[in-house]
């Protein structure tokens, strides 16, 4: 292998795709990038046997291809170190050695054999479905911080695609909050779903930051999914098993309605959770005529806070407790400036909606289970 590229778009290529590698593999040639040079085109891949992940790089000046194993570490090291400017990499086969020369100075790694290198998974019978870049992005910020760390419902621990000839909608609940984000811009053939693990989401997620009109091509069967973008593929085991009935949990005659601005009642209720218990972390909302009383006390360390914030609301007087924690994520993560919250009474869940729905292809809510109010 024989080629001249530059540090910077190597570099990019490498770090694109090492957020893959896990920092204890239980195979040690998953510490490296496979390298795959066809052409003009170099292939690098990484992989934590569970999540693949795949970008092509163009090479300008190429004088002989072939497939290595190079250690990620010890490359993106050494490339980190380099202002821009052309480096050539050749290999010594006999010395299993790659030579890296730039313009003051020069390197050689070892690399192994890419025989042990896992292939990647194929698909069976697969399933395709597109999403523009910014949405799919869109879709797993607005619900990947309401999944779950469970070890004994796994299928909470990710997010579920729940594809309609209608719709889209990527859920992710914890047992105690709930999010749905829906496209009715994104449609299947027929009825079908994926439950998509945290970590390949939060790699997408990152990936997809910097695209917006790109196309995200994915395929799926029982098993896998692929997602194609720009000139790279993430390959994904998917988590086994079925989601939850999540549409018969969510309120449908929530009569008592808060209009409230989200920014506003966020910051209220970060200033009153500093008092709140630390066991327990819970808040209190005291609602009356278009008003919200907010407090929160922690008895064994004698503190307490309350705040009066306005807001529209002419139902029932009620008082309901919330733990903070939970809250403050679905405000800090509702992309709109006023929400209402819907409710029924104190013991029944709390839909918490945009006021005004001004995408018309979008649709989110979060659903929040209340805390008992201990007298």
């Amino acid at each position: 292998m024989k080629f001249i590229v530059s540090s910077t778009d190597l570099l990019q290529g490498l770090l694109s795709v090492s957020r893959v590698i896990a920092s204890k593999n239980a195979l040690p040639i998953l510490d490296n990038f496979l390298f795959v040079l066809e052409g003009n085109s170099l292939t690098v891949t990484a992989s934590d046997s569970e999540t693949t992940l795949k970008t092509i790089i163009n090479i300008d000046e190429v004088s002989e291809g072939g497939e290595i194993a190079v250690p990620a570490k010890l490359l993106t090291d050494t490339l980190k170190e380099l202002p821009t400017q052309p480096i050539e990499f050749s290999t010594e086969p006999e010395k299993s050695i790659i030579n890296i020369v730039w313009m003051s100075g020069s390197a050689q790694i070892p690399y192994l054999s890419t025989e042990d290198y896992p292939q990647m998974p194929q698909l069976s019978e697969p399933v395709n479905l597109t999403f523009k870049a910014e949405v799919l992005s869109d879709a797993i910020n607005n619900t990947i911080y309401a999944t779950a760390d469970e070890e004994l419902r796994p299928v909470m621990n990710g997010i579920f695609f729940d594809i309609t000839p209608e719709s889209t909608t990527m859920v992710a609940s914890n047992a105690h909050k709930l999010v749905c984000y829906t496209r009715t811009d994104v449609k299947g053939n027929g009825t079908q779903g994926f439950i998509l693990p945290k970590k390949p989401a939060n790699i997408l997620k990152n990936n997809l930051a910097k695209l917006s009109e790109a196309d995200v091509e994915i395929s799926f069967d029982k098993k896998n999914a692929y997602f194609k973008f720009d000139n790279s593929l993430m390959v994904c085991r998917l988590v086994d098993g079925t989601y939850p009935a999540y549409r018969s949990v969510i309120p449908k005659n929530n009569t008592n309605i808060v209009t409230i601005g989200r920014s506003e009642l966020l910051n209220a209720s970060k200033r009153v959770a500093v008092c709140s218990n630390q066991a327990t972390g819970q808040l209190i909302f005291r609602l009356s005529q278009n008003s919200i009383v907010i407090s929160a006390q922690d008895i064994d360390f004698s503190m307490s806070a309350q705040e009066r914030i306005s807001c529209e609301y002419d139902g029932a007087p009620m008082e309901i407790g919330f733990k903070a924690v939970f809250l403050n994520e679905i405000l800090s993560n509702l992309p709109y400036d006023q929400i209402c919250i819907k409710l029924a009474d104190p013991n029944r869940a709390a839909l918490i909606q945009p006021a005004v729905q001004s995408e018309p292809d979008e649709e989110i809510c979060a659903l929040l289970m209340p805390m008992r109010i201990s007298q």
